[in-house]
C-alpha cells in the first residue's frame, strides 16, 4: 500500500527518549515514514520534545475511585490522541528489562482509571499496539529471552490486553549500541570495541532492516485479523 491508497486510519507513534538525534528517534521517524508510506495518518508524539510531564499528581487523580472524574487539560489533550488512533506504536530504549520513566509516567497518568482500564467495556478496546524497544544487548546474549519474556507479560498483559487492546506485539530490537554488550556466563558484562566505517554501516542498516520487518508483520497480521 503506498500514500496514494485509501486512508489505512490514524496511527499515533509515540517516542520515548531524551535526544532528537538518538537511534531511538531515529527509529520512531523511520516507523512513522513506514506507516505513511502504508497509508495512515500519523500522529507522532514526542514525549520529551512536547515537555510531558510524566510524574503522577493530584491533578490526575482528584478521586482515584471515580472512573468519572475530570483529570487535568494536558491529560485530557494526550487521552484524545490516544482515541483517535487505530493503531499506536511506542518506541523506546530498554532500560532494566522495561520501558523509561518518561514512557511509563505516560502510560500511568493518561491510561488512568475510568479511561483506559475500570469500565465494562474498556475505551480502547479494539485496537493495536507495536512495542519497539532497543537494546544494547548482542541478538546471541542469553539475557535477550529473558529480557523479551518481561517485556511481553509487562507490556502485553499487563498493559495493553488489560486495557482491551485486540492485539499487542513487542519487538526487541538488539545490537543497538555501536559497542557491543553481552553478559558472560558468570555475569561478568563483555563490551566489545566500538564499529566504525563500513562495519559500522552494514550494522545499523541490519538493524533498520529488523525494525521495518517488525513494522512490516504487525502491519500484515492486521490485513489477516481485519
Amino acid at each position: 500500500m503506498t500514500q496514494q491508497d485509501s486512508h489505512a486510519g490514524t496511527a499515533l507513534v509515540v517516542v520515548a527518549h531524551h535526544r532528537t538525534d538518538s537511534l531511538t528517534a531515529h527509529t520512531a521517524r523511520r516507523t512513522a515514514a513506514r506507516l505513511e508510506a502504508a497509508g495512515y495518518r500519523v500522529d507522532l508524539l514526542d514525549l520529551q520534545a512536547e515537555g510531558f510531564d510524566p510524574r503522577m499528581n493530584e491533578a490526575d487523580q482528584p478521586d482515584w475511585g471515580d472512573r468519572e472524574k475530570r483529570y487535568s487539560d494536558e491529560v485530557h489533550a494526550h487521552m484524545q490522541r490516544v482515541l483517535d488512533a487505530d493503531v499506536v506504536v511506542a518506541v523506546f530504549p530498554v532500560y532494566w528489562q522495561s520501558v523509561p520513566a518518561l514512557l511509563k509516567g505516560w502510560i500511568d497518568r493518561v491510561w488512568n482509571y475510568g479511561f483506559a482500564y475500570g469500565r465494562s467495556r474498556p475505551r480502547l478496546a479494539g485496537k493495536r499496539i507495536l512495542w519497539l524497544g532497543l537494546a544494547g544487548a548482542t541478538a546471541d546474549d542469553p539475557v535477550v529471552a529473558g529480557m523479551q519474556s518481561v517485556l511481553e507479560t509487562g507490556l502485553s498483559e499487563g498493559i495493553a490486553y488489560y486495557c482491551g487492546f485486540s492485539q499487542s506485539t513487542v519487538g526487541l530490537l538488539t545490537d543497538a549500541e555501536e559497542r557491543p554488550q553481552r553478559v558472560d556466563a558468570e555475569g561478568n558484562l563483555l563490551i566489545g570495541e566500538a564499529v566504525a566505517g563500513a562495519e559500522r554501516a552494514r550494522q545499523y542498516a541490519a538493524f533498520d532492516r529488523r525494525a521495518e520487518e517488525f513494522v512490516e508483520k504487525f502491519l500484515a497480521e492486521e490485513l489477516v485479523t481485519s
